[in-house]
């Protein structure tokens, strides 16, 4: 069963047909919401709002470990996260969507993996590629099909926010080789790696990065609403015509 994490802007997912939600227990503490169950075009799905229903939890408050945690329980397959992102790289303008490939995490303090107390083993996951290559090929595929223009491939940089970040951080993640900036795409990643989930992000550009574009003087939040709907719809689209389109493939086992 695909399992969809939706961020800012997609805190409801108005094309999922519910069944029913489900407050889930897990030894990391509570996820950020209930886990809603039900039917996209026939096939079974989920949905958990990251950042809660209210759109409440900051991104450095987000329980990760909670929210993977419960979506493996019920046997997620595959993960996408949705969420919205600044652009760094001149062509990506507010509306566009992109796959990103890479992820370079400027985060701090956030907890980071399932793999420690409790006289847990000393575990690596390899992470070289960060973002699962056949979802991400699935997800271009379902844009593809439909007509809507995805970019693929790009570097992410995960901030710690919750504030944005200053022209010159920006300079910096640029010149780190950085494509677009947001602040929910680490943990997140990696947890779903160490518990063998296939995960790929789609990242909706709402606006400029500092310092870049129409955000040279400032970001101009007022603007940011209509473009994130208007880009939604078109992640719902390609969301729907992906679940057709999953796998099968299952996942390792979770770690105890």
């Amino acid at each position: 069963m695909l399992a969809i994490i939706g961020g800012s802007g997609l805190t409801m997912l108005s094309n999922l047909d519910v069944s029913h939600r489900e407050v889930v227990r897990t030894p990391y503490g509570e996820p950020s919401g209930a886990v809603v169950f039900g039917q996209i075009c026939g096939q079974p799905a989920m949905f958990l709002p990251r950042h809660g229903y209210g759109h409440t939890i900051p991104p450095h408050m987000v329980n990760y470990r909670a929210n993977l945690w419960a979506l493996h329980h019920h046997r997620a397959t595959g993960i996408i996260s949705v969420a919205s992102v600044g652009g760094i790289r001149a062509d990506l303008q507010p509306g566009e969507i992109v796959i990103p490939d890479q992820i370079i995490d400027y985060t701090s303090g956030r907890k980071g993996t399932f793999f420690e107390g409790n006289g847990s083993a000393v575990t690596h996951v390899d992470f070289t590629e960060p973002y699962d290559r056949d979802l991400r090929r699935l997800i271009a595929d379902a844009g593809a099909a439909l007509g809507i223009a995805m970019k693929s491939g790009g570097v992410y940089a995960a901030t710690q926010g919750p504030r944005l970040e200053t022209a010159a951080e920006i300079n910096r993640l640029e010149r780190d080789g950085c494509d677009l900036v947001g602040m929910t795409g680490m943990p997140e990643a990696v947890l779903a790696r160490e518990l063998g989930l296939p995960y790929a992000a789609i990242s909706v550009v709402a606006n400029h990065a500092a310092g870049r574009g129409s955000s040279a003087n400032g970001i101009h939040f007022e603007s940011l609403d209509s473009v994130l709907q208007e880009a939604m719809g078109r992640v719902r689209a390609v969301i729907e015509e992906l679940v057709g389109r999953r796998s099968g493939r299952l996942p390792m086992e979770i770690p105890s």
